[in-house]
Order: C-alpha cells, then sequence, then structure tokens
C-alpha cells in the first residue's frame, strides 16, 4: 500500500483483483495536428501523440487487445484489463466513428473499463450523451490534458482552448456522470510555484475521478524543444519536481486516484532533464520523502470506502 491513493491500490479493490491497462491506438487524429487548430500541436507533444507505448494502428482494435494482453502477461497476473485509448484525441471526429471502437470494446467480457484520451473541444453533447450511454455498460473516463490553469501558459503551450472553456466542459462531463482524470504538467515554460499552486487548487476543487502528474520534459525536435535552445527556460530539478509532488499529494482531494507522479519519456529522445529517464528511480525518491514526512499508509479500509464512494457515481455500477 501507498502513502497516496494509488492507481494499483484503488483498482485492485474497485474491480476485485490486479488490473491493467492496455494501451490501444483508435486510429484518430487532432485538431491542433491536422490543420482545424494548427498543424504542430500543443508544444511538449510527440509526434505520435503522447502515445509512445500504444500498440500499432495497423492492427484491428480486436488484434491490439489480444497483443497488449500477450504483452504484458510477461511482467504480471492480470485479473482485469483497461481499455486505454491513449494517444492524439479520441472523440475527435465523427459519431459513426466514436460509435464503431467504443461500441465494439464496451461489449468485450474480457475489458473492465474504458479510459478515453481526448480534448474538450472534442466533446458536443452528442458525443457527451454517447459517452453517457457506452458508461452504463462498462465502467468509463476521459482523461483531459488540462497542463495548466493560466491562460498565458495555455497560449504558449497551444492547447488551443481557454480554461473557462475546460471549466464549463467538466461542469458538462459531471452534469452526466461521466468520470473523468485531469493531467497536469509542473515547470512548463516561466511557471513558479504559484502556477503550480493554482493548477493544484483547481484540481482539489473539482474532485476528479483520477490525475497524472508529470513534469516537463523536452523531446528532441519537438516544438518545446526549439523553444528551449532558443530561450533556455528553466527546467525543474529533480529535488523541486519531488518537492511539487509531495505539496499536490498533501493538498488533492483524497478521493482521488493518482494514476501517474512522474513522466515516462521515450529514453532515446529525451533531450532534458535527463533524471526523469529512470521513473522508477523518481518514485522511490517520492515513496523515500513521503515515509521520511511520516504522511499515513492508504490503508485497505480506506480504499474500500473511497471506492464504495465512486462506485456511487459510477454509471456502470449505478445501472448494474
Amino acid at each position: 500500500m501507498k502513502r497516496f491513493l494509488s492507481f494499483n491500490d484503488f483498482f485492485c479493490e474497485y474491480f476485485s483483483g490486479k488490473t491493467v491497462k492496455l494501451s490501444l491506438d483508435g486510429g484518430f487524429s487532432c485538431p491542433n495536428r491536422d490543420g482545424t487548430l494548427s498543424t504542430y500541436g500543443c508544444i511538449f507533444c510527440s509526434d505520435k501523440g503522447s502515445g509512445e507505448f500504444a500498440a500499432s494502428r495497423n492492427f484491428s482494435i480486436s488484434n491490439q487487445i489480444e497483443l497488449q494482453k500477450l504483452f504484458l502477461s510477461k511482467k504480471w497476473k492480470a485479473e482485469n484489463y483497461i481499455a486505454y485509448f491513449q494517444n492524439f484525441t479520441n472523440t475527435y471526429g465523427s459519431i459513426e466513428k466514436i460509435k464503431k471502437i467504443y461500441d465494439e470494446v464496451a461489449s468485450r467480457d474480457d475489458i473492465s473499463a474504458i479510459s478515453i484520451a481526448t480534448r474538450c473541444d472534442c466533446l458536443d453533447d452528442e458525443k457527451i450523451n454517447y459517452l453517457k450511454e457506452i458508461s452504463k455498460k462498462k465502467t468509463l473516463w476521459l482523461e483531459l490534458g488540462m497542463q495548466s490553469v493560466s491562460e498565458n501558459t495555455i497560449k504558449l503551450i497551444n492547447r488551443g482552448y481557454t480554461h473557462k472553456f475546460f471549466d464549463e466542459t467538466i461542469n458538462k462531463l459531471k452534469d452526466a456522470n461521466i468520470l473523468f482524470l485531469i493531467h497536469t504538467i509542473f515547470g512548463l515554460p516561466y511557471e513558479d510555484e504559484r502556477d503550480f499552486t493554482n493548477s493544484i487548487n483547481y484540481i482539489k476543487k473539482i474532485v476528479p475521478f483520477g490525475v497524472k502528474f508529470h513534469n516537463l520534459y523536452i523531446l528532441k525536435n519537438s516544438p518545446i524543444y526549439k523553444l528551449y535552445k532558443k530561450n533556455n527556460f528553466k527546467i525543474l530539478s529533480k529535488e523541486e519536481y519531488i518537492e511539487t509532488i509531495i505539496y499536490a499529494l498533501d493538498n488533492i482531494d483524497k478521493k482521488t486516484v493518482v494514476h501517474r507522479i512522474t513522466g515516462d519519456p521515450p529514453k532515446k529522445n529525451l533531450y532534458k532533464p535527463k533524471w526523469c529517464s529512470d521513473k522508477l528511480s523518481v518514485i522511490s525518491e517520492i515513496d523515500k520523502n513521503l515515509k521520511e514526512l511520516n504522511k499515513s499508509i492508504v490503508n485497505e479500509s480506506e480504499v474500500k470506502k473511497i471506492s464504495n464512494y465512486w462506485k456511487k457515481k459510477d454509471n456502470f455500477f449505478i445501472c448494474n
């Protein structure tokens, strides 16, 4: 058990057994890549749409699931699988295409949940209504890249829509009883502790089902690489990042499941910072710091209580 509500501890209780994600490629694009909004995307995003570990879109979704299950069976003995549509924007396109993919996955007995990475500007009312119906068949949550609440930062990173629009979409999802997860990045260009605190406070206020914390890392030949080479902005040290994470874990709502506490860059393309290439070392340092600060372990009783709380908000458990 961890000293924060971890993905592993929570979902072992939520689905009664070891739960792993199958990273899938739904064959989607992104309005921030195809020229609708821009052609180069958010400046930190990789060529693969932040889906370096997803299966290949050259295979059908069914084949991707089987291949991922086979690959992960060498690491874990899983009892439950989450179909994780990871890269690019997985509600971008026609409602017919979206239905074809998610209807198929929702019909599979070997899938316990569906996780969909997407953008707030690709969630119109028709799509939200459809996702609400699918969430009655499988536990479902949306992964949304907030990254920061600072409008200046949002413009700089080329996210493509305002924080006000983001917040309005969150409220629509809450009204539809659709679970959601928030991504945030610490160390974006020219941000400081006040910006980090503002993002953390917002996450605390909205109480998302889950959160993923990332440190900013720079991949070679990405747009942010060019910005860094030109302006040489500050990059967080390992110690500064860990200090920020400790503060975040202390201040978010305790019912929010922490899916990630550090970035996981593709090593061959990583430019800076080199310290984040060893993800396990960073996690170990965070655990060590939490122990030294005498942070309490989240025990089984607490995890069960939080699990029951979310099941009362999960359309699948409400309807089944």
